[in-house]
């Protein structure tokens, strides 16, 4: 059995943002019959990202799916999407990097996420990694820690 792909962390950094090179991959991926269960453009980090880019989710996957490289993806955006100043970009990667569960309701979902991973890997919550971010439950998710 050929081991489960997933897209590139949140974490690595392209164009100068966190999360896009794994929206890309997402795309990519999905097209390519390659992940199914993945959110997908209209909700969470995919959403604040489209959102704060200023480009039409339809608009970015056909761009996406027709471009060469990544490159020619950043170029793109960069001429059809919102101007971002260099602040912008780390307002968002603080965001993305260093969000949390703000609320009850978040930590219950952030708790029931951890269960489902220590579940998936037959282990204890307790004997995962520590996670504070949803960046560390993806990243635990997807084996990355």
């Amino acid at each position: 059995m050929k081991p489960q792909q997933y897209p590139r962390s949140p974490k690595i950094l392209l164009g100068g943002m966190a999360h896009l090179g794994r929206l890309i991959d997402k795309i990519r991926m999905r097209h390519a019959g390659q992940i199914q269960d993945y959110n997908y453009l209209t909700t969470g980090f995919d959403k604040y990202l489209i959102e704060l880019l200023g480009i039409a989710p339809d608009e970015l996957e056909r761009r996406v799916l027709s471009a060469r490289s990544d490159d020619d993806i950043v170029s793109w955006i960069r001429a059809h999407g919102y101007t971002l100043s260099d602040e912008d970009l780390r307002q968002w990667n603080a965001r993305i990097l260093e969000a949390g569960p703000k609320d009850d309701a978040a930590r219950r979902r952030f708790e029931d996420r951890l269960a489902g991973i220590a579940g998936k890997r037959g282990v204890r919550v307790e004997d995962l990694p520590r996670a504070t971010t949803w960046v560390d439950c993806i990243e635990l998710d997807e084996d990355r820690m």
